[in-house]
């Protein structure tokens, strides 16, 4: 990552520079007499599962696959269903 200084002024002649330079990846340190102030960076728009598969760590899945529904998870719902009616009886 570059680093480009720009004063306070010159950002405000120039914003729509200063922006992309941000979104070229570079960063932008907002100065104000000389020192340092701000630093405006770009946002990455990937998120984690997009960024790690671009670069190569993690793989998609090679078909969709639904999640099973357990016996067990049925069986408590339907009871824990009858408790509860029970309860309001």
């Amino acid at each position: 990552m570059t680093t480009v200084e720009i004063s306070v002024t010159e950002l405000r002649k120039g914003l729509t520079q200063a922006l992309e330079a941000a979104k070229d990846g570079e960063a932008v340190i907002i100065t104000e007499r000389g020192v340092p102030v701000a630093r405006l960076t770009g946002v990455e728009s990937a998120d984690l599962l997009t960024r790690l598969e671009a670069e190569g760590l993690i793989t998609p899945p090679a078909e969709s696959r639904a999640v099973p529904r357990l016996p067990q998870a049925e069986a408590a719902k339907d009871a824990l269903s009858s408790l509860l009616g029970r309860m309001r009886r």
